[in-house]
Parts: C-alpha cells; sequence; structure tokens
C-alpha cells in the first residue's frame, strides 16, 4: 500500500476547495480548447478534487492515478444518478492510450512531487493532439502566509536532522522543460478566494504530506513537536485565524501550429 492509499480516505477534506471553485476551474480549462467536445485526461487524479466536476458534467473525460485508494475514494464521491467515471490505474509515464488521443491534458498538484516528471510530461505529450493543451494547475497561497512560513520552519527543522525532502523543486524544472517543448504558454486564474488558516490545520494537513509521510516516524513526531512549539510561540495559538487569499493558477502549454509530437 502506497502513502497515497493510506491518504485516500481523508484526501479532499483536508485539502477541499471552496464551493463553486471547481466548477470555474472546469470552465476555465474548456475554454483553452476549440474541440466542441474535448476529450479530457487528468493525470495524478486523485480522489477527484477537481475531476468530479468533469464527471457530473457528462464529459469526455477519463482520470488516471497510481493510486488505487484513490481512485476507489474519487468513484465513491460521485453519487447516482451521475454514470460512473471514468477512471483508470496507470502509470503516468506509460499511459495506456494511443498517440495524439486527447484534447487536454491535465496536471493538477502533481509536479511539485513529481521526481520522474521528464518520463510523465513526455507520455502526456504523446498523448495529447497536435492542436491540443498540456494544463497544469495548482493553489497559490500567499508567499508569507501561515503555510508558506511554517513549511520553511519546517525544513529549516529537517535540515538540523541532515534531511532535505523539499530542497529540490521538480515543479520549476519541469516547468521550464516544458516552456522549451511546448512554447505557446499561457498563465490564467482560474478563480480566487479567502481562505481562513490555522497553525493546527497546517500540522494536521502537512503530516499526512507525500514527501513528509515517508520519513522514519520517529523523525516525523520529532519535528511535528518542535514545529508545534514553535508555532504556538510564534502565532499565540496553534487555533490562531488567519484570513489569506489563495488563488487557482492554470498553465496553459501548447505546441506552436504546424508543429507535431
Amino acid at each position: 500500500m502506497s502513502v497515497y492509499d493510506t491518504m485516500a480516505p481523508d484526501f479532499d477534506r483536508r485539502r477541499a476547495l471552496p464551493d463553486g471553485v471547481p466548477e470555474t476551474i472546469r470552465q476555465t480549462i474548456l475554454r483553452a480548447t476549440t474541440a466542441e467536445r474535448p476529450r479530457i485526461l487528468d493525470l495524478g487524479a486523485g480522489a477527484g478534487r477537481v475531476g468530479r466536476c468533469f464527471v457530473r458534467a457528462n464529459d469526455d473525460y477519463i482520470g488516471v492515478d497510481l493510486s488505487y485508494g484513490m481512485l476507489r475514494a474519487f468513484a465513491g464521491s460521485v453519487a447516482a444518478p451521475v454514470a460512473t467515471p471514468g477512471l483508470v490505474q496507470a502509470d503516468g509515464a506509460h499511459l495506456p492510450f494511443a498517440d495524439a488521443t486527447f484534447d487536454i491534458v491535465l496536471l493538477v498538484q502533481v509536479l511539485s512531487g513529481a521526481q520522474g516528471w521528464r518520463s510523465l510530461l513526455a507520455d502526456a505529450m504523446r498523448v495529447l493532439r497536435p492542436s491540443g493543451a498540456l494544463i497544469a494547475g495548482r493553489v497559490v497561497a500567499p508567499e508569507h502566509g501561515i503555510d508558506a512560513t511554517m513549511k520553511t520552519r519546517l525544513a529549516a527543522i529537517l535540515d538540523g536532522m541532515d534531511l532535505h525532502p523539499y530542497r529540490d523543486k521538480p515543479r520549476d524544472d519541469a516547468l521550464s522543460w516544458l516552456s522549451r517543448a511546448m512554447p505557446g504558454r499561457s498563465v490564467l486564474t482560474a478563480a480566487t478566494w479567502t481562505a481562513p488558516r490555522t497553525p493546527a490545520a497546517f500540522l494536521l494537513r502537512h503530516g499526512g504530506g507525500a514527501r513528509f509521510s515517508v520519513l522514519d516516524d520517529a523523525v516525523k513526531q520529532a519535528a511535528m513537536q518542535e514545529l508545534s512549539s514553535w508555532a504556538q510561540e510564534q502565532f499565540g495559538s496553534l487555533d490562531a485565524v488567519f484570513a489569506e487569499e489563495h488563488r487557482f493558477e492554470l498553465t496553459v502549454h501548447r505546441l506552436p501550429q504546424g508543429t507535431t509530437t
């Protein structure tokens, strides 16, 4: 069982988007193509945080994830009478689809933890139609907000233990490579919202984060205890609430006209 299988039952609850935001994201994504009924591939679909709205709208949508637990949570979150979502358990670097099959390929909150991003992006481009769009999506929180501040402190705590899970930046490297491979690039803000953030919520949510979860249990416990004590002193209370502006950003990549993958 992978760390993502373990996280699956609570994944969406801890990372839920506000009401209406997934639908706004869907509309922005659909405007990125001229296809009347686009074929959409969602790589790293997870538990369906964004993908559910495509399923409910009866779009031509396929969600792919390596974690069976995530896909099971996704399927269970789509209530009847909506059609069963098209979900496939597969490695994103070895997709079971023919070349030039999809009008849109989505990578939502995937590249930040994708160590094998070159193979992932190469296969994503292979299954994308020449006129299609490869779209990377993510939630952008304030640069100096609670989450960023606590993650910086946690990284410093782990550095003191000679552990560096956050040092590499695969998303930046992946997007730089993608900008060269598919130079028709635009960045869109699909939605904005104000979210309440607390140190306690970060501790709960980040304890199940992909990079942190793979560390030794004793290390995780010690690091979280130290971070909790620091946050208590820094913010006065772990339950201190900070209203912060967030946005959902989509980076759309296209091939130049006349180019084939």
